[in-house]
């Protein structure tokens, strides 16, 4: 059973749209290569009070969390307190950031860089490859930057070192379009499949157009996506169903059906 993952994405400037978020992008990829997905995703503004609200009830959840962002030494940059907040600790500077601070910044260091080093008391570092300032955990609960490309790296590493017994199959998703048939009268089709494959997950979604169009995704691993892609088309070949196989979508790429051996198309 996929584990309960989440991501909590903090900043005004992604609820606004004066930026477009990379991180939900980066974080299906990398658990779509260790055979898992995400449970769920929170956008959720620079507020000490709110934060410290969502970080409670998160850490004590049984989920595995990554928040990403507001981990800085500016007056925005409010998830520390709002994580020691909520765990009841408070805020400590370890020395091990302090020591790589002072290192690379000297005087400049202080008095405002220094906050960087300020984590809830008890919480561990996670590394930082870049070489700049690391996150910290407590618990499953992980508090990266805000920088998409240095979060996915730390986030990669975590799960490496840490969950390792969690990486499942890699997981795969075969697309079909379906044409000139309603979406509802695809139900028995798709009831009678989920019922002979239960370890798939499927999808549909209107495509309109002319001629009108369903796509349905199956989703699962790779031998379970074959056993039901299999049982699916004979379903619409049996009920004469026009159908085209589309593209087989594997973590963070997209495969041409032509990749995996159906070059046919689909036809009834």
């Amino acid at each position: 059973m996929n584990p309960d993952i989440g991501l909590i994405i903090i900043g005004d400037e992604l609820l606004s749209a004066k930026r477009r978020d990379k991180h939900l992008e980066n974080a299906a990829r990398l658990l779509g290569e260790r055979g898992l997905e995400l449970s769920w995703v929170r956008i959720e503004r620079d507020d000490l009070a709110r934060l410290s609200a969502v970080f409670r009830e998160t850490l004590h959840s049984t989920s595995l969390v990554f928040s990403l962002g507001g981990i800085g030494s500016t007056p925005d940059d409010v998830t520390r307190p709002a994580a020691a907040q909520a765990a009841g600790v408070p805020l400590m500077r370890h020395p091990e950031v302090v020591r790589l601070l002072e290192t690379r910044f000297g005087k400049a260091a202080y008095p405002n860089r220094i906050r960087m080093a300020e984590v809830p008391q008890g919480a561990s570092l996670i590394p930082n490859s870049s070489g700049l300032i690391p996150g910290f955990s407590l618990g499953d609960h992980h508090f990266l930057p805000g920088f998409p490309e240095m979060s996915a790296a730390m986030m990669s590493q975590i799960f490496d070192e840490r969950y390792a017994s969690l990486r499942r199959e890699p997981v795969v998703e075969q697309l079909f379009e379906v044409y000139d048939v309603a979406e509802s009268e695809l139900v028995p089709i798709m009831e009678r499949l989920l019922a002979a494959c239960p370890e798939i997950r499927l999808s549909s979604l209107p495509r309109g157009g002319r001629p009108w169009r369903v796509e349905i995704g199956l989703k699962g691993s790779d031998p379970a996506v074959e056993a039901a892609q299999s049982e699916f088309t004979r379903e619409l070949n049996r009920s004469g169903i026009t159908w085209r196989q589309g593209a087989r979508l594997a973590p963070g790429r997209l495969v041409p059906a032509a990749r995996v051996g159906d070059t046919a198309g689909a036809e009834k």
